[in-house]
């Protein structure tokens, strides 16, 4: 067992399975030494954790917990790939919030992907990041996260 999946299971958390693509693309790629995840919506079980804007029918608590899953699916994809062993470093968290008219709080709710990655893999976990409003997302989702990592 990894450090990494040792700091998850002191967790509480394991790895779910890697969600499956929902159009055409897969779940990451690897090209040198960067793993590039594409964009996890909030999967758990294969539902979404919460739908809709943030700002109205999430609340900021929510679509940070919602933000911290889409971080754990981004994980489970990196695994299948290439296994939380070989991982480095998180180098970028891009994060997408769903956000009602008048929210500016995106960066509150990626602070849920980013503080989680942090507990995993420490200053390992620190990393370069964009919090982006948008008025839609996927399926309805409030919180969409992709990131980059450096591996081995």
């Amino acid at each position: 067992m990894t450090q990494w999946e040792k700091n998850l299971a002191e967790l509480g958390i394991t790895l779910p399975p890697v969600v499956a693509p929902v159009a055409a693309y897969i779940p990451a790629i690897r090209t040198g030494s960067l793993v590039y995840t594409s964009g996890q919506l909030p999967f758990v079980n294969g539902q979404l954790s919460a739908v809709g804007k943030v700002g109205a029918e999430v609340s900021i608590e929510e679509a940070k917990e919602a933000a911290r899953l889409c971080a754990l699916n981004a994980l489970a994809a990196v695994h299948d790939l290439v296994g939380l062993d070989a991982v480095v470093r998180i180098v970028k968290v891009v994060g997408f919030v769903a956000s009602a008219p008048g929210f500016g709080d995106q960066p509150v709710v990626i602070n849920g992907a980013s503080e989680f990655l942090g507990q995993v893999f420490g200053d390992a976990g620190k990393h370069a990041r964009s919090a982006v409003g948008v008025s839609e997302l996927p399926r309805n989702t409030p919180v969409e996260v992709e990131l980059i990592a450096e591996v081995r």
